[in-house]
């Protein structure tokens, strides 16, 4: 009997608990700051990645059995900062539904004024707001919201436990990296929907097509696609997109660094 409810899920998972290991690996070997300040730079740009990838785990859990989903959470969170259940409230059940409406969106890039954000304001706003956010759309989901308080109490618990241990490794291996992420991950989705201020599901976000773009998020950048079915398991967005791309007006496809790579292979 196979763990995985998708065997797409196998590698992407796989990847990233060897991440895990190798960061637990160093937290009890060394002790060295500068060894560890360089291995925290290098793994910036990986550990933002893994974020997507935690993103679809919350819209689609990855194993069969609800503990072996709360025990890859556990580790997503050290990779990504984001919690048990951070992005079902904030993301599926707040953003989701509102991301048409900038009163409402708790990924909302226009300020009070209806004026578009900067990247750096939208970064810091959506991250700072992160917590707060998800725990008030908790509030119409209280098992959930439970759910959300009670895992991210304990991550707390074990992250501290970890400070008091090693507290140099804690802080490149753990801390510092879940706040670059959050961060990372809230830039990257400046760029899904800025500017974007319609009523229409179909034209409200950005698409990125490119083959190595989609190859390290998962898909993720058949955007229209995964709002209009968030549901939808990520290996299958683009059978998805494809159904409805008519529909998807050509000002909602973007350039990405990745076209040229992709163009190359």
């Amino acid at each position: 009997m196979t763990l995985f409810k998708y065997p797409e899920d196998k590698i992407p998972v796989l990847i990233i608990l060897a991440f895990s290991a190798l960061d637990f690996t160093l937290y009890f070997l060394t002790d060295n700051a500068w060894l560890l300040a360089g291995y925290w730079l290098l793994m910036i740009i990986p550990k933002g990645v893994i974020s997507a990838w935690n993103h679809h785990h919350q819209h689609c859990h990855v194993f069969k059995q609800k503990p072996l989903n709360r025990i890859l959470e556990f580790f997503y969170a050290l990779h990504t900062g984001v919690t048990t259940n951070l992005w079902v409230l904030h993301h599926n059940l707040g953003h989701h539904r509102h991301f048409l409406d900038q009163a409402k969106d708790e990924s909302r890039w226009k300020r009070k004024s209806g004026k578009k954000m900067g990247r750096l304001e939208y970064t810091l706003s959506v991250t700072l707001t992160a917590y707060y956010r998800g725990f008030i759309v908790g509030n119409q989901f209280p098992k959930l919201q439970k759910e959300f308080v009670v895992y991210s109490l304990i991550t707390l618990g074990i992250l501290i436990a970890l400070t008091i241990y090693n507290p140099v490794g804690a802080l490149f291996l753990f801390i510092l990296p879940m706040i670059m992420s959050l961060l990372f991950t809230s830039s990257a989705t400046y760029n899904h929907h800025v500017g974007l201020d319609t009523q229409d599901q179909f034209a409200g976000s950005y698409n990125v097509t490119a083959t190595w773009y989609n190859l390290l998020t998962g898909n993720l950048g058949y955007h229209t696609a995964h709002h209009f079915k968030q549901g939808v398991h990520w290996a299958k967005l683009p059978e998805l997109h494809a159904k409805i791309a008519d529909k998807i007006p050509e000002h909602c496809y973007t350039n990405s660094k990745f076209d040229v790579l992709s163009n190359k292979l």
